[in-house]
Order: C-alpha cells, then structure tokens, then sequence
C-alpha cells in the first residue's frame, strides 16, 4: 500500500519548456483577475465601519453602535440587513459560475474574463452612486456575477498557459492579485473614512471600477490557451501558441496530448453527467471540500470584517481600519512565500503547516478575548499591549493561511481535472467556494453576537479536521503536467479502488461488446 497521502507518478511524462517572457507577462496580466475579488473582500469590512455609510443606510445599526448602551459589545452590528449588503455578492456569484463554465468551455476563458470585468465595473458604478439599501444589493449582485465569471476562468487560464514545473507559483499570482486587492482596498478605507463631508465610502465603493477596467482591457490584450484554442477546433493555431508560449520549437509530445484530451473531451456530451462518474469521485470530492475547508478556516471573518470585528473587541475607528492595513499587509508578504515554496516544497507541506499555525493562533486569540471580554463583550479600557498581543496572532495567523490555504484553495482544483470535465468542475469548485462564503459572511455577526469569543474555537476546530483530511486524502500534485495529473489518483491508497474500479467497468464493457460503456481514459 502506497504511503498515505503518497505521491503519484507523472507517468514519465517531463514535456520541454521554458519559463519565457511571454508566459510570465501573460500569467502576471491574467491573475490580476483576483484584483476585483480582493478588492471587494477588502473594501466591504471598512465601509461598514463607517458611521456615514451606516447613518444612510442601516442607521438601526448606528444607534446601537453609539447610543444604545445595553448592548452587548459582540453584538452592535448584528444585522441580517447589513451583513445580506456583503453576502449578496457571493450568491451572486455562486449561481453566476454556473453560466460561465459553459461560456469558459465554448468560447474560451479570454470571453470569460472580459464579461467579468464589465459586469464587475457597471456594479462598482451603482454601488459608488447608490442612495438607497436597493441599490447597494443590486451593485452587489452585479459584483458577484463578475467575480463568478473571473474565478471561473482566471486559475483555468493560469493552470493551462504555465509549465508545469511553474504551474503552482504562477497559478498564485491569482491569489497574490486577491491580496494585494485586500491590501489596497484596506489603505483606502483607511484614508477614505477621514474625508471631511462623510462621503468617503462613495470612494471606496465606487474605487472597484479601477480593477474592473484593469481585467477587462487585460482580456482583451491576452492570447488565448493552447488547450482553449484545441477544444474549440484551432489545432494549428494552438501548435504555434504552444511553440511561442513553451519558448521551443519542438512541442509535439505534449501538443500531442493536448489533442488526445480534447479529442476525448469532445465525445464527451453531458460534462456534468460525467463528473458524477466513480473514476472522477476523487476530484469532485476536493472540489467540493477544498473550497468548504477554504472558508471555515475562519480567514473571510478576518477579511471580511476585520475593521468590524476590530471595532467589536474595543478598537477604535482609526484603530480598526489601521489594523485591518496590518493584516492586508502580512496577507501579501505570506502569499509571496507561498510563490517561492510552492513547487519547491509541495503542496501538502503548505497546507499542513498553515493548519497547524492557525489551529494554534486560533486558540490563543480564543483565549486572549475571552480573558479580556468575557461574555459581556465589555472590557474597559483595553491595554495597549493586550491590543498588540490580538492584533499580531491574527496576523501570524493570517499569514499561515495567506501560504497555505489562500493560494492552494485555488490552484489545487484548478490542476488537478482532466479537460474533459475541467469546466464543469471549476464551475462546481467556484460554485461551492461562493456557497460557503456567502454562508459565513451571512451569519458570522449572528454567530459573534451569540458564540461571542467561542467563534474562533469554532473555526479552530474545522481547522483540525481540515488538515486531518489533506493529510490523508490529498496526494502531491507538485512537478506534474496538467493532462497526466489522473496519475496521483492511481497510486493513492484510497482513491486507487475508485480509479481502478471504474476502468475495469470501462474495460469490461468493451469485451462484452458494449463500447458505448467504455470510457476513455486520457
């Protein structure tokens, strides 16, 4: 029996290729796709720690934030309303990747990435101008349908145009994109909250539109894949790209299977219907837990509401949006050691380590708040020093997910399906992804209000259960090429008997003469 979570072979398979110019202008171009989602996950948190924003539209909000002294502090931005203006995006985008896959399949992830951005600008318009609660949900939706379409095809884009011995440090300048977003879009709150006149969070809101424009020209200047170009007829045209992007003239192995996987794509009528098959149980399963792991390490309660969840434990204003750049901050430099290790070290050394550093962070800021606060919410004046202490565990602890399960949650879907149902299951791994944060971003002040500093033991704990399942579960996917990645799965001490029985179905259905039973194995 194989070691447990052991890696797969690549099947021999080292394609020729190098690192060009082209492709890494091309990828750096491409993953500024995370710029929008970023951004909005950043930009979201400071606004609704504006009392202007809140006077406008939540003023019940307001009242209980400075009026209302029988709150309890964990409880002063409990609001359904409120948290629906942040969660409205994802459901958004949940159903809105659902389309895009068929557009990401017939017409290629370029179009993908362009109807992305557009969508995304006319929302961060509607949002910057908004007068009413109406306004702010249907600038969100509009939002959310741009990043469903840009997660959709962006890691795609940048798992099929890398190298493979590149793919896992290229395909996280996605998620590098998403948090220098976070970054800017915290900086901004932080001097935008300080305009004279209350109207700074127009800024912030309407500022989306810079990265909107910033993926929308970037799509149009962008070649398409060589993988794309195949799957939709354009074999020459894909030779040459492939030839230009791998910087050689000699790419017929791989242009080779390139074709082969396209070819058995194509036979392939009902995508869908075929993910559900045994031998793909092993990449539904990580495109379903992955991105549900993903948000219930807690990290969109960081993100999200950072300067609301700074404010809740007794920060002030400045302080709360001063602390949600900190964390911005290490988001960033974290991701970029995540760049460098990635096909160094491998995958599953990131997510296991990152597991275990926010297990630990987890339950000293547990520990940290609840000595302090206790069930009142109400500490007093709070310590300079006890701030610190907070403040720099989450970021320690931001910091393992910004190397572990930030990047990873991206790009280990995105490598590991074959191209005939890699659309679909992009679609499913967005599609869950958004599930699963629009849950948490909707019920995460409900759940402060009443959990109160028990919150972080919550997540703590899928944390635990998460790194127990890579460890197990996941096999190395580091150094593999795209097209040979069905390999891990055939070694894998669990997935094997998936793997293996289903194509001894396909094999047996051909001797008894039934070969539309048979599936191809690419």
């Amino acid at each position: 029996m194989p070691a447990v979570g052991g890696i797969g072979g690549g099947g021999g398979r080292e394609y020729p290729g190098n690192l060009t110019v082209f492709v890494t202008i091309t990828c750096i171009v491409a993953a500024m796709g995370g710029l929008i989602f970023g951004y909005d996950i950043g930009i979201s948190g400071g606004v609704t720690s504006m009392d202007p924003f809140l006077l406008k539209f939540f003023p019940s909000v307001y009242r209980k934030k400075h009026h209302d002294q029988t709150t309890n502090k964990y409880c002063q931005y409990d609001s359904q309303v409120l948290t629906m203006f942040t969660s409205s995006l994802y459901l958004a985008a949940l159903l809105s990747s659902l389309v895009a896959s068929t557009v990401t399949r017939k017409f290629g992830r370029k179009l993908s990435m362009l109807f992305g951005g557009v969508v995304f600008f006319a929302g961060a318009l509607i949002n910057g101008l908004a007068q009413a609660v109406w306004m702010l949900i249907l600038g969100r939706i509009l939002l959310g349908v741009g990043i469903g379409f840009a997660n959709q095809s962006v890691p795609l884009y940048l798992s099929e145009m890398a190298p493979y011995k590149y793919r896992g440090a290229l395909n996280i300048g996605f998620q590098l994109s998403i948090t220098i977003g976070i970054l800017i879009a915290n900086v901004l709150n932080y001097f935008f909250a300080k305009i004279k006149g209350g109207w700074g969070w127009r800024l912030s809101l309407g500022g989306a539109m810079v990265p909107a424009l910033i993926i929308t020209v970037g799509s149009l200047l962008l070649p398409d894949t060589p993988n794309s170009m195949i799957e939709r007829g354009d074999q020459e045209g894909a030779r040459k790209k492939l030839q230009k992007v791998r910087g050689l003239e000699d790419v017929e192995e791989e242009f080779r299977d390139l074709v082969a996987a396209s070819e058995a794509s194509k036979k392939v009528e009902h995508p869908w219907r075929k993910l559900l098959q045994r031998r793909y149980r092993p990449q539904l399963t990580m495109a379903i837990l992955i991105p549900f792991f993903q948000q219930f390490t807690g990290i969109n309660v960081i993100m999200f509401y950072a300067p609301v969840l700074f404010n809740s434990i007794g920060f002030k204003d400045d302080a709360a949006l001063m602390s949600a750049v900190i964390t911005g901050l290490v988001n960033v430099i974290a991701t970029l050691v995540s760049i460098y290790g990635v096909d160094k070290w491998g995958r599953r050394a990131l997510f296991l380590e990152g597991g275990a550093q926010m297990l630990i962070c987890q339950a000293v800021v547990a520990a940290c708040i609840g000595a302090k606060f206790g069930l009142d919410g109400n500490p007093g004046e709070l310590p300079k020093w006890y701030a610190v202490v907070v403040v720099l565990f989450i970021c320690i602890y931001v910091a393992g997910f910004a190397w572990s399960w930030g990047p990873l949650g991206w790009l280990v879907p995105s490598e590991i399906f074959p191209l005939e149902i890699r659309s679909a299951a992009q679609s499913v791994n967005v599609s869950f992804n958004m599930l699963w944060t629009f849950f948490v971003a909707q019920v995460f002040l409900t759940m402060l209000c009443h959990m109160k500093f028990g919150l972080f033991i919550f997540f703590a704990f899928f944390v635990l259960v998460m790194s127990i399942f890579i460890y197990h579960f996941l096999p190395e996917t580091k150094g593999i090429p795209i097209e040979e990645m069905g390999q891990v799965w055939k070694t894998h001490w669990f997935w094997a008997k998936y793997v293996a029985a289903d194509e001894d179905d396909c094999a047996n259905g051909v001797q008894m003469g039934k070969p539309g039973q048979a599936i191809k194995n690419v």
